[in-house]
C-alpha cells in the first residue's frame, strides 16, 4: 500500500491574497514579524484543511536576504507554526536557495557555507525536519542536501524548474534526485512549478529511489484560482495524475490555498494517508 504525506500549501501568496506586501528580497521574512496573526491563521487553514505536514515560513529567513535579523526571524517564524500546528503535526523548516529560486544562474559558488549555517540554526531551533526547497540549480539542491543531512535531521529536496517548466530539464532534475537520495534525502519533490506543467518532471525524479512527490503551482488556469466553482474538481483531476504516477508526498505551492488542500484530503480518503 502507498503511504502519503500530507503537505500544506503556500505562505507567500496566501500573504499576498490578504493585501500584505512581500517586496524583496525579504519577501516572507518580513511578515513573520510584521504580519505574525496573519501567519498563524494560515497555517491553521492549513491545520484544517488536512494538512499534517507543515513548513515553517523560514524560506528568506537568511542573512543574503535579511541581514542579522535572519537568526531571530527563523526562530520566531519556526515558533509561530508550532504553536499553529497541533503536537503530533511535523514542522519543517525550509532552506531554500540563496538567490532568487528562479535564477539559477545567480547561484553562488559558495552556497555549501551559508546552507551549512541556516540549517544548523534551523535544526537548532527545534524542526523535525529539513525542506531543501524550491532548488533551480541541482549544485546548490545538492549542497543543500548536505547541509540539512549534517544536522542529523530528515532531509528532504524539493526542486523547481519554476512556473514555466524551463529553468531545469526533467533529465537534468531526474539525475539530482538519485544523487540527492544516494547522499541520503529521504525524500525528492518537484515544486513551484505550473500544475499542467508537472508530468514530466515527476516522471523524471520517480525512478530516485526514495519517496518522491509534488506540490505545484495553480498556474494560468481559472478553474484552479481560488473560489473557482470547479476547483475542487480540476485540482483533484491533476493529483489523481500525480498519484497514479506513483507520487506518495503531495501539496500546494504559489498561487494554492487551503482549498486546495482539501481537495486533496477527500481524493486521499479512499487511499491510506499516513504521517
Amino acid at each position: 500500500m502507498n503511504r502519503y504525506v500530507l503537505l500544506d500549501g503556500p505562505m507567500g501568496t496566501e500573504l499576498e491574497r490578504r493585501g500584505i506586501a512581500l517586496p524583496a528580497p525579504a519577501w516572507t521574512a518580513a511578515a513573520v514579524e510584521d504580519h505574525a496573526g496573519d501567519v498563524v491563521e494560515i497555517h491553521r487553514s492549513y491545520v484544517a484543511a488536512g494538512a499534517t505536514t507543515h513548513t515553517a515560513a523560514t524560506f528568506r529567513t537568511r542573512p543574503e536576504a535579511i541581514g542579522d535579523a535572519w537568526r531571530p526571524r527563523a526562530a520566531l517564524a519556526i515558533a509561530l507554526c508550532r504553536a499553529a500546528v497541533p503536537l503530533e503535526h511535523r514542522v519543517v523548516g525550509s532552506l531554500a536557495p540563496v538567490a532568487d529560486c528562479y535564477r539559477p544562474d545567480l547561484s553562488p559558488p559558495d552556497a555549501a557555507a551559508s546552507h551549512r549555517v541556516v540549517a544548523a540554526w534551523l535544526a537548532k531551533c527545534g524542526v523535525d525536519g529539513v525542506l531543501c526547497e524550491a532548488h533551480p540549480h541541482p549544485g546548490e539542491a545538492l549542497a543543500a542536501v548536505d547541509a540539512g543531512l549534517a544536522t542529523g535531521l530528515p532531509t528532504w529536496l524539493a526542486m523547481t524548474a519554476g512556473p514555466a517548466g524551463d529553468l531545469m530539464t526533467p533529465a537534468v532534475m531526474g539525475a539530482a534526485a538519485r544523487e540527492a537520495v544516494a547522499r541520503g534525502a529521504g525524500a525528492v519533490l518537484v515544486n513551484c512549478v505550473a500544475a499542467d506543467r508537472i508530468l514530466p518532471f515527476l516522471d523524471a525524479i520517480s525512478g530516485c529511489g526514495a519517496p518522491f512527490g509534488v506540490y505545484a503551482n495553480a498556474g494560468d488556469d481559472p478553474d484552479l484560482r481560488p473560489g473557482a466553482p470547479r476547483l475542487a474538481e480540476a485540482w483533484r483531476a491533476h493529483a489523481t495524475r500525480w498519484l497514479d504516477a506513483g507520487a506518495t508526498w503531495i501539496g500546494g505551492c504559489c498561487g494554492t490555498t487551503a482549498e486546495h488542500v482539501t481537495a486533496h484530503v477527500r481524493l486521499m480518503d479512499t487511499r491510506q494517508r499516513t504521517m
